[in-house]
């Protein structure tokens, strides 16, 4: 019986370091989507001034 302890006691140990891996790995996949994201936004940003830099800062008004 005491066989039997020692196994279920490795294999939930071996289960919990796995969950902890699993959920580690994720959040650093959440993290590198969120830069990633944030650098795309700026990217856009930069390429929105460079394509049109005058757009919007003139009104042409004749009466």
């Amino acid at each position: 019986m005491t066989t039997d302890i020692a196994a279920l006691s490795i294999s939930m140990s071996q289960f919990d370091i796995g969950t902890k891996v699993g959920a580690s790995l994720a959040k650093l996949s959440l993290d590198m989507a969120e830069q990633t994201g944030a650098s795309m936004e700026d990217m856009m940003k930069s390429m929105e001034i460079s394509v049109s830099p005058n757009l919007g800062s003139q009104i042409d008004i004749r009466l």
